[in-house]
């Protein structure tokens, strides 16, 4: 007897301990289908133009496919000129953050996918590991300068593989049958790039202002408005909240970041790694002071950009917030990740949000 209510109370302990994912929506806002950025580093601009796909919804009530790879065409001539002006002294590379997209759309405009594929030829997906090789060769023989004073020819050869490679930009196209240029339909998705924001969280620099964030990507020296981690975390739920999206650039190199599974989660106990991929295990509580240390030490960095949608919870009420990834709708949840927020507020390194998103506190701290 006393056997049979052991064996009853360890099965009743290891179903009450060990349960196995079941979420449900807290918010879901309307975003356009998820999409795969193939074989490209430009997460950024897949996710960034998702967050615009949502603001355009948000503003008009339209579902617009905004053409990823004209903000990727646009970008490229001023990482160049970041890298040859610096004389090589600079990265370049397929990387970017969500305020190139917002420097593109403000000096290009936007146009639809259907206008603008950046797909040459015959192709149906996008490769540009042999452009991405082409580009940096160029780039490191104008640094060398073998001819002791440099063409500026070289921007028009620069140019000129962009064009072979991704298209010529479009300057006037139809949608919907009227006629439009980049930035009349820019006009049309009543998107106003000044309106934008980055925000985020360190300790070692002053709160409520703005200062140039040091990671790689950062080669346009975007600034960011730095907030208090609790803060920080709060805006991102006030933004949900009122139906605001936000893009999202975080370190997605941890082990408990799983695509496959669908979620990120930082377990409280490392040895619960693998089974919390699976099962609903206890988290670790993450303070700002840890938050700078990972980042310092390097364990934190900027690899991957998704956009933010909405919230979910699990059956135990812990909430994830559901990030939309760029890596096809075979991965996680048809291509989702439920993030917990402990995850978010260790990995995430900052998010691009409407400044009318921004709690009232917030906005008059900042003073927008």
């Amino acid at each position: 007897m006393k056997n049979s209510i052991c064996l009853l109370f360890l099965c009743f302990t290891s179903i009450s301990f060990s349960q196995t994912y079941e979420f449900q929506t807290i918010k879901d806002i309307e975003a356009t289908p998820v999409i795969s950025q193939d074989i490209t580093g430009t997460c950024w601009s897949f996710s960034t133009t998702s967050f615009l796909e949502a603001e355009a919804i948000r503003l008009t009530g339209k579902k617009i496919d905004l053409s990823e790879m004209y903000n990727v065409r646009n970008t490229y001539p001023k990482k160049a000129e970041n890298y040859v002006l610096r004389q090589g002294k600079a990265q370049f590379s397929e990387g970017g953050l969500a305020h190139d997209v917002i420097n593109s759309v403000s000096q290009y405009g936007l146009v639809p996918n259907s206008v603008y594929t950046g797909l040459n030829g015959s192709n149906i997906k996008h490769n540009h590991t042999e452009l991405q090789a082409l580009l940096e060769g160029m780039l490191k023989v104008f640094v060398e300068n073998p001819g002791k004073k440099l063409s500026p020819q070289w921007r028009e050869a620069f140019q000129a593989v962009l064009d072979v490679y991704l298209g010529k930009n479009p300057s006037e196209f139809t949608f919907e049958g009227k006629s439009y240029t980049p930035m009349t339909f820019l006009s049309f998705t009543k998107i106003n790039p000044k309106s934008y924001v980055s925000i985020t969280s360190f300790t070692k620099e002053p709160f409520y202002k703005s200062f140039i964030l040091p990671i790689p990507d950062n080669f346009s020296n975007g600034s960011f408005y730095n907030l208090p981690l609790d803060e920080f975390v709060q805006n991102i739920d006030y933004a949900l909240d009122k139906g605001y999206t936000l893009a999202l650039d975080c370190d997605v190199s941890e082990a408990t970041f799983s695509g496959r599974f669908g979620v990120a989660v930082i377990p409280a106990d490392e040895v619960d790694s693998k089974t919390i991929l699976t099962e609903i295990k206890p988290e670790k509580e993450i303070t700002a002071e840890y938050r700078q240390q990972e980042f310092e030490n390097l364990t934190t960095q900027d690899d991957h950009l998704m956009h933010i949608v909405g919230k979910v919870k699990d059956q135990k009420g812990n909430v994830y917030y559901k990030v939309k990834n760029s890596w096809g709708t075979t991965s996680g949840h048809d291509g989702f990740v439920y993030m917990s927020v402990p995850y978010l507020k260790l990995k995430a390194i900052s998010v691009l949000v409407h400044q009318d998103a921004l709690t009232p506190t917030t906005k008059k701290a900042l003073g927008l």
